[in-house]
């Protein structure tokens, strides 16, 4: 039995089921394949914004009230999310309710009404919430470490936005923007969890065969030009300072995406990991560190965070780097990768435990790859690695060319921490 069934409507636009037969919820999640990687430098920051607007009320439902009451009257979770390449809106309620998501979700998109007076308000929402940001160097961090890999193009600017942007972006840019990116062809409608799937089916068609078909503009080619080590310094006094340490690696579509997922788990992904070990336990350095890999359509990054002791900071770079050098040079043994898999493949059942959870695993693999792996053809690939896989993957990535460090904290020295970056 198939674990989920593709239909495109007569529209363009796509539509998963995942049926989860002893589930007592369903969720209707809606991904449109756009997000500030496909945003004009001018317009910074209205993916994000548009998301919001989306929530403050219809033609038919007049408010942000009037469009969220009926679905707290029968305990629904409801939130929206905005990436670089993709925007998400999703209602999660008892099965047997689809219906009302659905009306709900698609009224929100074809019949938004964006008043002058809550675009004016949201915007300064979200001019706190990008100072809130600014004010956690550890969430911070992430913007100002793409910055510093992609520069003045889309995949270097923040997804909120930047102030400056934000507060030009007007009603007409946001419909303009809406009725470019939101065509039938770019949506993906995933329905998981409880349901008759023919009933929602016909459900699906009287509420979204309303979406023109329309082709999205598509996003700016990355470029990616790097000789020699580089470094992004932010001067801010904190008590300790944050850093992100790591290089350029592969997209979405690399064949050694999974290798490269457990390499950094060898590296950083669990209190047994070497630069937990070695970094927090062996030499008390900082309290949070973990390495992580990150992989767009085309192009990625794996990188190292931690907060350290403004005075500790050269150790610490000195310490993580001599873990690179390490795994490029000296085969991981067969106890430590095959833990390393173990850990992917338990994180992977722990992942999928709701009808959210199925929705946004089969749905952004599908609409970002345009193809799905199930778990178990996950599994498979994770459980083919070999210690020459991981030494493979590590002499490619660890280069002087592809190494990049951010910091966020007290820190003047630039050429002197400069000097350490050597792989």
């Amino acid at each position: 039995m198939s674990l989920y069934r593709k239909v495109i409507l007569k529209n363009g636009l796509k539509v998963l089921l995942v049926p989860q037969k002893y589930a007592s919820t369903a969720v209707a999640l809606i991904l449109v394949g756009t997000g500030s990687r496909y945003e004009r430098k001018k317009d910074c920051g209205i993916s994000h914004l548009l998301e919001h607007m989306l929530f403050k009320g219809t033609k038919k439902r007049k408010s942000q009230f009037e469009l969220m009451k009926d679905l707290d009257r029968v305990g629904g979770a409801y939130n929206g999310f905005t990436d670089r390449e993709l925007t998400g809106f999703y209602v999660h309620l008892g099965a047997g309710q689809l219906s009302l998501a659905l009306d709900i979700l698609s009224d929100m998109l074809l019949n938004s009404v964006f008043r002058e007076k809550d675009l004016k308000k949201e915007k300064k929402v979200i001019l706190e919430e990008i100072h809130m940001i600014q004010d956690h160097p550890a969430r911070y961090l992430g913007d100002l470490w793409e910055r510093l890999l992609y520069g003045n193009q889309p995949a270097g600017r923040p997804v909120i936005g930047f102030k400056n942007t934000l507060v030009k972006i007007s009603r007409k840019n946001l419909i303009n923007y809406l009725k470019r990116q939101y065509g039938a062809p770019n949506l993906l409608l995933v329905i998981a969890g409880k349901f008759d799937q023919n009933k929602v089916l016909k459900k699906i068609k009287e509420y979204f065969l309303a979406f023109k078909k329309i082709k999205p503009q598509p996003k700016e080619k990355i470029k990616e030009i790097q000789k020699k080590p580089e470094i992004l310094l932010f001067y801010k006094k904190t008590d300790q300072t944050h850093l992100a340490l790591g290089v350029r690696t592969f997209s979405l579509f690399h064949p050694d995406r999974y290798v490269l997922a457990c390499l950094a788990v060898i590296l950083g992904g669990y209190m047994s990991s070497r630069l937990f070990q070695e970094i927090r336990e062996k030499r008390g350095l900082a309290y949070y560190i973990s390495t992580l890999p990150q992989a767009y359509s085309d192009c990625g990054y794996l990188l190292t965070l931690a907060g350290v002791d403004n005075k500790k900071i050269k150790e610490a770079i000195s310490a993580i780097l001599k873990e690179y050098q390490k795994i490029k040079t000296q085969p991981v043994s067969e106890e430590e990768l095959s833990r390393a898999k173990e850990f992917l493949k338990g994180r992977l059942n722990l992942s999928l435990q709701t009808p959210p959870d199925f929705a946004t695993f089969f749905g952004t693999q599908l609409i970002l790859t345009k193809k799905i792996l199930t778990p178990d053809q996950i599994k498979k690939k994770i459980e083919k690695i070999t210690q020459k896989d991981i030494l493979r993957v590590a002499k490619k990535i660890f280069l002087p060319q592809r190494l990049n460090l951010a910091l966020i904290g007290p820190i003047k020295e630039k050429n002197k921490i400069l000097n350490l970056l050597k792989l």
